[in-house]
């Protein structure tokens, strides 16, 4: 009798999984990877963007903190995952 709604059920629900995971997830995972891979890639003389939009040139890295120089002789410290691009690279200015 209600054998046969039960596999379109969970047709249905493989579908929108299908549609949630190409559409949210895995977008989502990939852009992960990239701002890992920008945060393992950061070096000295790099200008840079936090988050807070912050534009500054990379003076000094540690595993987890990056120093920043925002004006002539002005520093400040920003935790490395608060870096959201890269604008510039060192050697190509």
């Amino acid at each position: 009798m209600g054998g046969g709604g039960d596999w379109s059920f969970i047709v249905v629900m493989g579908i929108l999984f299908a549609i949630f995971y190409f559409l949210l997830i895995r977008p989502q995972q990939q852009k992960q990877k990239e701002l890992k891979s920008l945060l393992e890639n950061l070096a000295h003389g790099d200008t840079v963007l936090t988050s807070g939009g912050i534009h500054g040139k990379i003076v000094g890295l540690t595993d987890n903190v990056v120093s920043l120089e925002i004006a002539d002789k002005v520093k400040i410290k920003v935790s490395r995952s608060f870096i959201s691009a890269v604008l510039q690279k060192a050697g190509k200015e």
